[in-house]
């Protein structure tokens, strides 16, 4: 039977051990004359060659994808094993390369009875007669000279040349047979290969790609390789057989005719159908994972991209940072700071405000005690039928000494009024607040230690961290980098707060009670802290801004608490001068923040408040006006009269510094206070009581001094308001006293007094009836 070329011998042995190639080499071919023309031999072997290759395609049938694979790798032996040669030299090569003489001879007569014999069988016959003529096992001789000649063809060109002709093919096989079997070694020398020699990179990549096509396409590509293989043995075949006759042409159809009926596996639509279903899913798969990966390196460039900005602004992301990283390092030391030292502020600051308390105490007692012992000492001097009996007035020791002091002090106050020469002055209305060299000695002692204390607090302190205006520097940088992340931090909340315990350090020696105390705007907190709020302005732009509350807020935790605890426990009401001082820091306080009162409504009402029940507490207290029988008081160098007058001068001082809250405190309390409290119940009393003169009208008159024209305004035509009926009816009652006796120049005083206080109609009630009428004109101007 004849196959198709092998790669080489070796392969070819090895086929012809199965069973097969048993049975095509049972058939011996004729012996041919060694005298035969080569080229009829030529044609013949052609004509044998191109039947058997027809006879044996149904074998390749059988065993079409193991040959399929041999022959892909056989193909690409080399380029004379990849197609035939011209003029039947490709038959002859795969057939029977390069016989000995003899037995080409028998080959080419058995091809001669094959061709005789193919002509008077049928087809069938013919074929399998053909099959088992045409192949015979080479010896060990042909073979030994095959593989010569193969080596010395690859070591020349790597491959064997098939376009060589018949009969120098022949010769030479002949004559280098004899010299070969000289010069070879023994059959038995050599080494035989048990396995095929390492194919080569082009072989292995054509078995791979064949058998990835195989494993692809299935029984299809297998038919598809036969056919091609067909085709192109068949072109082999035409060339080699041109001048073939006719009848071979008859045969060869028959013979593809044949081919035609094998049975080959059934393709159905359905089955195509599935096959590019799943093939179409699998592309479908192949999308949706390339799509997703796409996406990823589409987010990966982009994460990129923006690592790489975030990159080139870490330069400005780190100074960020750093500065963050220092403010917070910064605030947490300064609040460390503060947390450890307010014990020590808070102990100082209580030691101050004590020792200033039994200051205040110690004032307040002795007026007290002195008023009590000298009205005692009045009292016994009234008391006629006692000193007639005993011929003198009995005096404890006690009282004796706190009367000498109390004398010692007025005159000490006399000779500083003559020395500066005040001489309208009346007794009772200055201050007894005089103390005694040793007090004074103390006290100053006392307060130079604690302002000591004071300083040695932060005097191991850098000033970054205890001085105001540093620490507003701090946050004012914070303000001008970074306004957002500031503002979003409430930083002008919490400015007050840090600033508590340093204010209160400059504070600690501040008395508002003192007219020579420093006012706020003078301190150094109050100018660091409003120039805070000025650039603030300058750098927000914003009228509603936090910074700008940063004052009020100040004031209402830190300023009025302090002014509370004075009017609570130091002030005196009855100290023209702590007074005085104490209304210029509440208006400067309370009026020029006044933009700010919700914020300081709550501080501001415990303030006012404090003050109301302070002089509540001084009017029950301190106001004593006693009253004389008129023989006691007749003599105005008297004990009595004395004593009674100073006491009214004392209680309308008090009546005095009351209405100089006019403004700060509501009018209906200053009313009640001054009109209803003191001067219809203390004042009226020692006026009615009075001997009318010339007293009298000054007393009256500086009482109407004291009323705050405001409350003058309102009041009807004609009439006072109803708090100064009283005193209205009394000035009138004293005109007519005055205008029957020697004072009848004191009149005129008393017509301007009621014009004063709005009294006109009882001002010209008494012009008529005395016909004072060069006084009209007086109130005319009104």
């Amino acid at each position: 039977m004849a196959h198709r070329p092998p790669r080489t011998f070796r392969r070819r042995q090895a086929d012809s051990s199965d069973s097969e190639g048993a049975d095509d080499q049972s058939t011996e071919p004729a012996a041919v004359p060694k005298g035969q023309a080569a080229t009829p031999g030529r044609m013949e072997d052609g004509a044998a060659a191109g039947r058997a290759e027809a006879a044996a395609r149904p074998r390749r049938a059988r065993g079409a994808r193991g040959r399929g694979r041999v022959w892909a790798s056989s193909r690409r032996a080399g380029p004379g094993a990849a197609r035939p040669a011209e003029g039947g030299a490709g038959a002859r090569e795969s057939g029977m390369v390069d016989l000995p003489t003899d037995e080409e001879d028998e080959v080419h007569h058995s091809s001669d009875e094959e061709e005789a014999q193919s002509s008077s069988s049928d087809s069938s016959s013919s074929l399998e007669e053909k099959e088992c003529s045409i192949v015979k096992m080479p010896d060990a001789t042909f073979i030994q000279a095959a593989r010569r000649k193969r080596e010395l063809a690859r070591a020349q060109n790597d491959y064997i040349s098939l376009t060589v002709n018949n009969g120098s093919t022949a010769c030479n096989v002949k004559r280098n047979s004899g010299e070969d079997s000289e010069s070879e070694p023994d059959d038995y020398q050599k080494t035989i290969p048990f396995a095929p020699k390492p194919q080569t990179l082009r072989q292995r990549m054509a078995e791979e790609t064949a058998s990835r096509n195989e494993e692809i396409s299935e029984g299809s590509q297998e038919d598809e390789t036969e056919d091609i293989w067909e085709q192109q043995q068949m072109k082999k075949a035409v060339k080699i057989i041109e001048g073939r006759d006719l009848s071979d042409k008859r045969e060869s159809r028959m013979l593809k005719k044949f081919d035609t009926s094998l049975s080959f596996p059934s393709v159905t639509l359905e089955m195509i159908k599935k096959q590019l279903n799943t093939r179409l899913t699998l592309l479908q798969d192949t999308h949706r994972s390339h799509q997703r990966e796409y996406e990823k390196y589409v987010e990966g460039v982009k994460s990129s991209k923006s690592t790489i900005l975030n990159l080139e602004n870490s330069s400005n992301q780190s100074q960020n940072y750093k500065f963050y990283k220092s403010m917070k390092v910064y605030v947490e030391n300064v609040i460390d700071c503060l947390n450890e030292k307010i014990i020590s502020i808070q102990e100082i600051e209580s030691s101050m405000h004590a020792l200033l308390l039994k200051q205040a105490m110690t004032l307040m007692k002795r007026r007290q005690d002195e008023l009590k012992h000298e009205s005692t000492y009045l009292q016994q001097l009234s008391r006629k039928t006692e000193a007639l009996t005993n011929g003198s007035l009995a005096i404890d020791e006690k009282t004796q000494r706190i009367l000498e002091q109390i004398e010692s002090r007025r005159a000490q106050r006399r000779q500083a009024r003559l020395l500066s020469g005040k001489c309208n002055h009346e007794e009772g209305t200055s201050s007894d607040e005089e103390l005694s060299s040793t007090e004074i000695t103390d006290f100053e002692k006392s307060r130079g230690d604690l302002l000591q204390d004071c300083k040695r607090v932060f005097e191991d302190v850098h000033d970054d961290f205890c001085n105001i205006q540093n620490i507003l520097l701090k946050f004012q940088q914070w303000r001008e980098k970074f306004p957002d992340s500031y503002s979003d931090a409430f930083i002008g909340l919490c400015i007050p707060k840090l600033l508590n315990p340093l204010i209160r350090v400059q504070l600690l020696d501040w008395n508002p009670l003192k007219l020579d105390s420093t006012g706020l705007r003078q301190m150094p907190w109050f100018i660091s802290v409003e120039e805070f709020m000025e650039n603030s302005m300058e750098d927000t732009k914003k009228a509603d801004s936090s910074d700008q509350k940063i004052l009020s807020a100040v004031i209402n935790k830190t300023i009025i608490p302090r002014l509370t605890d004075f009017v609570e426990f130091i002030w005196d009401p009855l100290s023209t001068s702590q007074t005085r001082s104490l209304i210029t820091h509440c208006r400067e306080i309370i009026e020029e923040h006044s933009a700010y009162e919700n914020e300081v409504n709550k501080s501001k009402q415990d303030l006012l408040k404090s003050i109301i029940s302070r002089m509540k507490k001084t009017i029950e207290d301190d106001v004593f006006i006693p009253l004389y029988p008129k023989s006691a008081v007749e003599n105005k160098m008297s004990p009595h009269s004395k004593f009674q007058d100073r006491q009214f001068w004392s209680a309308l001082k008090l009546f005095r510094n009351v209405l100089l809250w006019n403004g700060l405190l509501p009018d209906d309390t200053l009313r009640e206070l001054g009109l209803e409290k003191l001067l219809n119940r203390y004042l009226m009393i020692a006026l009615l009581n009075a001997i009318p003169g010339p007293d009298v009208v000054k007393k009256c008159s500086q009482v109407a001094a004291c009323i705050p024209e405001q409350w003058l305004e309102h009041s009807a035509t004609g009439t006072p308001i109803p708090q100064l009926e009283n005193f209205s009816q009394f000035l009138s009652l004293s005109a007519h006293k005055l205008s029957n006796s020697e004072f009848r120049n004191e009149v005129k005083d008393v017509i301007l007094t009621l014009v004063k206080i709005k009294a006109v109609n009882q001002a010209e009630s008494i012009i008529e009836e005395y016909h004072l009428d060069h006084l009209t004109p007086l109130i005319k101007e009104v």
